[in-house]
């Protein structure tokens, strides 16, 4: 069925189908690590690429085929690469654009491995990285050097809230003859479509919204062009991140409910985030769907929908937010987001921990953050947790 024109629930159902010869309803799983050849010449045109016929699961497979297509189709781009997990996605990035002696901008606040990795291990075979609040566009334009060759963002950022303006930035890196990357895991391609805005490469982990189920982990590359595409597709081949077929289905089968999900946890994200703003032991709250925002109009602008992930601070500090963390009984402490169950955790002491603590406060992760992912529970449960764990603060 051709989608192009389809809404976008109709997409996640069919967009991405391939013939399997038998009618299955579903994306079946093509479990094998070899696929035979036709004939010696049939085989020599798969490898020159003459023939987009399948050779060996770590370079490309149907089911995860069908997986790329519809990622693709979601975030309006060229094409897709499924990846083992949101860091490989990154680290593949990384290593297929950057060269030693290249130069990366990056929004501070962003996912702590993304960082960690950069700073940590590519920055010994001589790639270079500025991190800072890339909502501030003038600064950004002032760490562009000669030797920059990725402006790469998170909007909103993890695990602060900020939204960047991926127009503007979009802007910036063209002008500048650099690529634009940008994280779209909070978001996923139902609220937000980088590329619309201008972005080159978008990624995401697939663990958090667009598989949903908290019960795999994986990776997505999209992007605009063929070059590009082909570029980073021979970088994952190489670095063997291919998905897993078993992985890709589940991931298939989570995304038919991407857009039910998100809208019923960004319903209860919603009066959440009027609930904390109220409440007198709360000092703080970031949401995109509050006006208290300070990117509240540039977030209307580029997404559709405000989300369900809130930051917040206590007045009472570090101290209370361990009393709520430890107090909660329906909010589960753990990290990751996006699936259908609430998740708290502290970003300074666990997702963001390898971060330093100059960095982090620079970066606004404060020992008062608590990151609050909200599920698609009972919007009523979810406050009444909060509100009896907050009543021991």
């Amino acid at each position: 069925m051709n989608t192009e024109k389809t809404g976008f629930n109709t997409k996640l159902i069919h967009a991405g189908a391939i013939d399997d010869r038998f009618g299955s309803a579903t994306v079946p799983i093509y479990q094998t690590s070899t696929f035979s050849f036709e004939s010696a010449e049939y085989g020599a045109q798969c490898f020159t690429g003459e023939r987009d016929g399948f050779i060996y699961t770590r370079i490309a497979n149907p089911t995860i085929k069908a997986l790329e297509q519809q990622i693709a189709v979601l975030e309006n781009g060229y094409g897709a690469i499924a990846v083992s997990s949101g860091m490989a996605a990154v680290t593949t990035i990384y290593l297929a654009l950057m060269s030693s002696g290249d130069h990366i901008v990056s929004t501070d606040a962003i996912y702590g491995p993304s960082r960690n990795v950069m700073e940590k291990q590519f920055s010994r075979f001589g790639f270079q990285s500025t991190y800072l609040d890339t909502t501030d566009i003038e600064a950004v334009k002032k760490a562009i050097r000669p030797n920059t060759k990725i402006l790469y963002i998170e909007t909103p950022s993890n695990p602060t809230m900020s939204v960047s303006d991926l127009k503007a930035c979009a802007e910036i890196a063209h002008a500048n003859n650099i690529l634009l990357v940008v994280d779209n895991t909070f978001s996923s391609p139902y609220l937000q479509k980088p590329i619309d805005f201008g972005a080159d490469i978008v990624f995401h982990s697939m663990t958090k919204f667009i598989n949903g189920h908290a019960d795999i982990v994986a990776g997505v590359i999209i992007t605009k062009e063929q070059s590009i595409y082909t570029q980073l597709r021979n970088m994952m081949i190489s670095l063997g991140c291919n998905m897993d077929p078993h992985q890709a289905y589940m991931v298939i089968r989570g995304l038919k409910t991407l857009a039910i999900r998100i809208d019923r946890a960004q319903e209860n994200a919603a009066k959440v985030a009027d609930f904390l703003e109220a409440h007198p032991k709360v000092a703080w709250v970031k949401y995109p769907g509050l006006k208290s925002h300070p990117q509240y109009e540039v977030s209307k602008k580029q997404m559709s929908g405000s989300g369900s992930m809130i930051s917040f601070g206590l007045k009472s500090g570090f101290t209370g937010a361990k009393t709520l963390m430890n107090s909660v009984r329906l909010a589960l402490l753990a990290v990751s987001l996006g699936g259908v169950e609430t998740l708290i955790q502290h970003p300074a002491s666990m997702t963001h921990s390898k971060v330093s603590p100059e960095d982090k406060l620079k970066s606004g992760i404060t020992d008062d953050l608590i990151r609050f992912a909200v599920g698609i529970e009972d919007a009523a449960d979810i406050i009444a947790d909060l509100e009896q764990g907050l009543e021991k603060v």
